[in-house]
């Protein structure tokens, strides 16, 4: 017998979201490990929430249906304000850290797909098995879990792939949340990589506390000016999108498209009209930009079904803890030794766990925390969603494939 399902309509799960995103503050405010490990406000009341609903499901067999339809625009519009608020001369300067950046997340894939189908081959498991245990589901995410399910269950023999990949992506992404802001603390407290005071003031590109025009009023025209050309861009980056696959068969995430329309708008349109007030890195852009990506991933974080999660045999739990470990042990002695050991590599650091076990936008959430306690980092938001967004995807199908040996 199937569980029943409360369905709360978009209405009502946004403004949850809003609630809960305000009982996450009231957390962390109340308690000193949240605060002190900088963990991101919705995952503080996103993940109390998921706990409720598990609650709800075992206790009386019903389900808490989220309607989620929203989320996919406020992701539009956070991914797009970073790309407004980029510029040419940082991208630049984001060049070769960005190369080494790539290398580095295409080396840990690897090793996350070794670790993965090393312990499933210890154990006597389809190297499928070991594959959703590594960036099939954590890498890769939701999507890519469900996508590749099916093929593992009809050409590998991997039963339930669908399923324990969607369950995997869900533990991920939890601990993905809970893992990046005691890495970043560690670095910049324990590893000296706090930001120098001597340096020059970094411009940030994202954040209402350290916005260029933080002491300037947010106003109604401010807003609207900040929403209508984040729309256009995110038009553009939809016929982009479309066009590219249409194409060349290349099927990027919209929401790099809608990045890159934002870093192409920011950086042409104020040179063509140099009277046109243009939003980029304004208090205005920055409040539409921290209002999406807080009720994103609290809308993401509370609508978890714990439940499934029940369903991951001994072998996943034991391949999914040494995954962590190593992220954190990569991390620290790999990819923060090697992109300079300061503060924009701790801040990096913090990012790469998120989207290692989780997605892009825990990643940017991770760093967010990190970044309103301790300073701005241009170059860590800009390059990495760069790479975790774009070439991860591209780069994780071919490894895949590697693995399955063809």
């Amino acid at each position: 017998m199937s569980a029943e399902t409360l369905s709360l309509s978009e209405f009502v799960s946004f403004n949850l979201a809003i609630l809960v995103y305000f009982l996450g503050v009231r957390l962390n405010k109340k308690i000193a490990f949240l605060r002190h490990y900088n963990i991101p406000e919705p995952v503080s009341g996103g993940l109390m929430v998921a706990v409720v609903a598990l609650v709800v499901y075992l206790a009386w067999d019903t389900e808490i249906g989220f309607s989620l339809s929203s989320r996919d625009y406020l992701l539009f519009c956070f991914f797009t304000a970073i790309g407004l608020n980029a510029r040419f001369s940082d991208l630049a300067k984001g060049g070769r850290p960005l190369l080494i950046l790539l290398c580095l997340t295409i080396g840990y894939m690897v090793l996350q797909n070794v670790v993965g189908t090393g312990i499933a081959v210890a154990l006597g498991l389809p190297t499928g098995f070991g594959l959703l245990g590594g960036t099939v589901s954590l890498v890769g995410g939701h999507g890519t879990a469900i996508a590749w399910g099916p093929r593992l269950v009809s050409d590998y023999g991997v039963v339930g792939a669908v399923e324990i990949g969607a369950a995997t992506a869900t533990l991920g992404l939890i601990a993905a949340s809970l893992l990046g802001g005691p890495v970043g603390n560690y670095l910049i407290e324990r590893k000296g990589a706090k930001p120098d005071p001597n340096l020059p003031h970094e411009d940030p590109i994202i954040g209402i506390e350290t916005a260029e025009e933080a002491d300037t009023k947010v106003t109604h025209t401010g807003l609207m000016r900040s929403l209508l050309v984040l729309n256009i861009a995110i038009a553009l980056g939809v016929v982009l999108q479309e066009a590219l696959v249409n194409t060349i068969g290349l099927d990027l995430p919209v929401f790099v498209a809608c990045l890159f329309c934002g870093i192409v708008l920011s950086n042409t349109v104020p040179l063509i009209f140099p009277k046109m007030t243009w939003p980029a890195r304004s208090s205005s852009l920055a409040v539409i930009s921290d209002l999406a990506l807080g009720i994103f991933l609290t809308m993401s974080l509370m609508s978890l079904q714990l439940w499934t999660i029940a369903g991951l045999a001994g072998p996943m739990m034991l391949i999914l803890a040494t995954q962590v470990v190593v992220a954190a042990l990569y991390i620290i002695l790999v990819l923060f030794p090697l992109m300079g050991r300061n503060y924009n590599a701790a801040v990096l650091g913090s990012g790469f766990a998120g989207f290692a076990l989780g997605a892009t936008p825990t990643a940017i959430a991770n760093m967010t925390a990190v970044t309103k306690r301790y300073g701005p980092s241009t170059q860590a938001f800009l390059i990495l969603p760069l790479v975790s967004a774009f070439f991860v995807d591209l780069a994780n199908a071919v490894i895949i494939l590697l693995f399955l040996g063809g």
